[in-house]
């Protein structure tokens, strides 16, 4: 039996998609579809609370949000925006800067999509450079319709946001001599990532512009996930996950500062919830979009050399890989992660040990 609150949650979500029925996308010029997004649009929230800076003393970084004071969005960014952190009961913690950057990329990409059919030179595009250069190759269908349009663009977009967690853990970095390995497969980021793809999808299907269905959309969402009303309410729930899932004694950008990843299972996206935070209504589990739709574009990236690539791929003779070649990476750096948790494992009980026999010689001395 469906409960009451379950009945009107599931009315809210028919409003919205009977509301978005028409496709409303960012206008783009034929020269801003040929340029894409910067690979970060906005600047990444780290996981963590009072979370110190190595060489700047006495700093500490927190990166909170409300939903009374985010503002509204803007297509590749804009003025209003404040993002941060901010906690859900369903959906764990949210990261709106990555959320947003998602939606963008997915509005993005559907105008390239739609574009492509009538301009061959956009099968084909250069975007960016991230743990090496990447390169999108459409094959998109003359006949495809806006459905598939929008959820090839998400399945896109979400893979490139999975990219940047890849080419992190490998050495890429925002910022020049900052590696971002501390950050890669954060609890929140894939959640993040998949729920801005969603977003993106539902406002471009929407019948307002752009930008506004996004900060309806985005309000809408974080209340059917139950967020919380303050950022004292996200630092509350980030601290109670303090020394279980990241470490607040470590300072950025040590890797040791995130004591748990997310990586990317096969299928959906189920949320971290914080222990003791309780919800009325089940974790929201999201699904990848455009599975059915996968063979109609390649992602390829022609590796640096921060790639162990003999390793990962023992029968591979160049450096080129696609999406299709990111379970086989994920697994690696799941490899690399067991074994770090192992070394580390030994060192604390090694320093155990180390001390119980120092005990016993005191005891043994002192008698």
């Amino acid at each position: 039996m469906i409960s009451q609150i379950e009945k009107s949650v599931l009315f809210v979500l028919l409003i919205v998609l009977f509301n978005s029925s028409f496709a409303k996308a960012p206008f783009l010029t034929p020269e801003q579809v040929k340029t894409p997004p910067p690979k970060i649009i906005r600047t990444c929230c780290a996981f963590g609370a009072n979370i110190g800076v190595a060489g700047v003393p006495f700093y500490k970084k927190t990166d909170l949000a409300a939903i009374s004071t985010m503002g509204a969005h803007g297509f590749l960014g804009g003025k209003e925006e404040k993002n941060g952190n901010i906690y859900t009961r369903r959906g764990g913690f949210i990261d709106l800067g990555h959320l947003r950057d998602c939606a963008d990329w997915t509005a993005y990409l559907y105008n390239l999509i739609k574009a492509s059919k009538a301009n061959k030179d956009l099968i084909i595009t250069k975007i960016g450079y991230e743990g090496g250069e990447k390169t999108l190759t459409l094959r998109v269908p003359e006949n495809i319709d806006d459905d598939d349009a929008r959820e090839l663009a998400g399945k896109i977009a979400y893979d490139l946001s999975l990219w940047h967690e890849i080419a992190t853990w490998f050495g890429a970095s925002y910022v020049p001599l900052f590696p971002e390995r501390f950050s890669s497969f954060s609890p929140e980021d894939l959640y993040s990532n998949l729920l801005g793809v969603h977003l993106g999808m539902m406002a471009i299907k929407s019948d307002k512009e752009y930008n506004e269905a996004m900060t309806g959309l985005l309000a809408e969402m974080l209340y059917n996930l139950e967020c919380v009303d303050t950022e004292e309410e996200t630092l509350e729930a980030m601290i109670k996950v303090d020394n279980l899932w990241y470490n607040s004694q470590k300072r950025f950008p040590s890797r040791k500062l995130l004591m748990k990843r997310y990586l990317d299972p096969e299928t959906a996206l189920i949320p971290w919830l914080v222990p003791g935070e309780t919800s009325i209504l089940p974790p929201f589990i999201l699904k990848k979009p455009g599975v059915q739709l996968a063979g109609l574009y390649q992602l390829s990236i022609k590796l640096n050399y921060h790639f162990p690539v003999k390793d990962i791929f023992t029968d591979e003779s160049d450096r080129i890989v696609t999406q299709n070649d990111f379970d086989t990476i994920i697994n690696y750096i799941q490899n690399e992660i067991n074994t770090l948790d192992d070394k580390e494992q030994s060192k604390n009980e090694r320093s155990v040990k180390r001390k119980e026999n120092r005990k016993r010689e005191e005891k043994s001395s002192a008698s």
